[in-house]
């Protein structure tokens, strides 16, 4: 039995000497493979880092170029906005301004002055402004006093209106003629019944050069033109 004993024993430190240099071994080979798996793992993370960073300053220099575009439209719309405003108000004290004036030269103008006025303007009222309005081609052209070019853009044309109430005024061979900005602007043509009787003091009207002759339009009724002279 003792000698079974020291058999068995003999055997189980035979095998555990085998199995520990084995289970060693095998610790071996785990902890390469780990350190193994490591350096690939770090190696895969500096091969995709530059690309993340790449990726970051793309996205970054976007969202910079978008918050840049975002703050110039919003710069360019307070800005017309401003510009807006503010060419209303100009437009609004302009307004108010020409009323003053016009008020202004209304008082100034003498009872007799109005009483002219008012008869000069009576006199050359149409009975049928179809039958009684010639136009220039049908007078044989218009052969008077032509204003330059930039004068014209600067006082003329529709986006000028001007009353003639107030305005220096004569009556010229039965004719009436007012002053508008050193031109003299004599009427050749009577003018259209439906116009109200006091048109000149109430009503804008305006110069234009429409077919090689100048004409007197009324805003209220901008299709009917007045034949005018120029003269300077």
């Amino acid at each position: 039995m003792k000698v079974i004993g020291i058999i068995s024993t003999a055997t189980l430190s035979l095998l555990l000497g085998m199995a520990a240099p084995a289970h060693a071994q095998q610790e071996q080979q785990d902890e390469k493979k780990g350190h193994h798996e490591q350096q690939q793992s770090q190696h895969e993370q500096s091969k995709t880092a530059p690309q993340h960073a790449q990726q970051q300053q793309r996205q970054d220099q976007s969202n910079r170029q978008e918050h840049a575009q975002q703050q110039q439209r919003q710069d360019q719309s307070n800005r017309q906005e401003h510009a807006q405003r503010q060419e209303r108000q100009d437009q609004n004290n302009r307004q108010e301004r020409v009323q003053q004036q016009r008020g202004n030269e209304r008082a100034q103008r003498s009872p007799e002055r109005q009483r002219v006025e008012r008869s000069a303007w009576k006199e050359h009222r149409s009975q049928r402004w179809d039958s009684d309005h010639r136009d220039w081609q049908q007078r044989g052209g218009y052969h008077g006093y032509r204003v330059p070019d930039d004068r014209y853009r600067g006082y003329f044309g529709p986006d000028h209106g001007f009353r003639i109430g107030g305005l220096p005024f004569l009556v010229v061979g039965g004719y009436p003629r007012f002053q508008y900005n050193g031109y003299w602007i004599s009427a050749v043509d009577p003018w259209p019944e439906y116009w109200g009787d006091n048109w000149y003091d109430n009503d804008d009207v305006y110069v234009a050069y429409v077919d090689n002759g100048y004409y007197m339009y009324n805003r209220r009724y901008p299709s009917s033109g007045v034949a005018i002279s120029i003269s300077f």
